[in-house]
């Protein structure tokens, strides 16, 4: 099941919300930073203790990493990193489909049945929301063919975000 909301993930009561994280996880702008805080400090440690797959990099772009929720409503928060868009041109469809299908894995293996997204990289990364919003849709879509218990929201910070999924759901065509 799908649902649509506009809103703040973080006051979302389900089991794991997703980060539109950096690739130290340790905080940052836009969602991130409002994870962050609401989560607490602990949040934050537990990011550190996340081991380094190179020098700065915790989690590559288009993987996901889990944490507890801390003083989140929702249990779990899964971090994943967005691509920087530059012209579509450069492997950004795949990394940021790779976000959701690694999100979606790692809700699944811990037990989830509701999992929140944001519009990931459609904010200081730059993919157009269009275009980042049929990647999530047909993402999501394709993973709840075989996982169909399971709850996933589209949280979305503006009522224009909110119009461009819902006329992906009802099949119009976007920019």
């Amino acid at each position: 099941m799908i649902r649509i909301v506009q809103g703040d993930i973080t006051k979302l009561e389900v089991d794991a919300i997703v980060n539109a994280a950096n690739q130290m996880m340790l905080g940052g702008g836009g969602v991130d930073g409002a994870i962050h805080r609401a989560a607490g400090h602990e949040l934050y440690e537990a990011c550190l203790k996340v081991p380094e797959t190179r020098p700065g990099v915790r989690c590559p772009t288009g993987e996901a990493r889990i944490t507890p929720g801390f003083r989140l409503p929702a249990k779990f928060v899964i971090h994943t990193v967005g691509p920087v868009y530059r012209d579509g041109q450069h492997g950004e469809p795949e990394k940021l489909a790779n976000c959701y299908r690694h999100s979606l894995l790692l809700a699944a293996e811990n037990g989830c049945h509701s999992v929140a997204f944001p519009c990931i990289s459609t904010g200081v990364y730059g993919y157009p929301i269009g275009d980042a919003a049929k990647i999530a849709v047909q993402e999501v879509g394709n993973f709840l063919m075989s996982h169909g218990d399971m709850e996933v929201v589209f949280c979305c910070f503006s009522s224009g975000d909110k119009a461009i999924y819902e006329a992906l759901m009802k099949g119009d065509t976007v920019k």
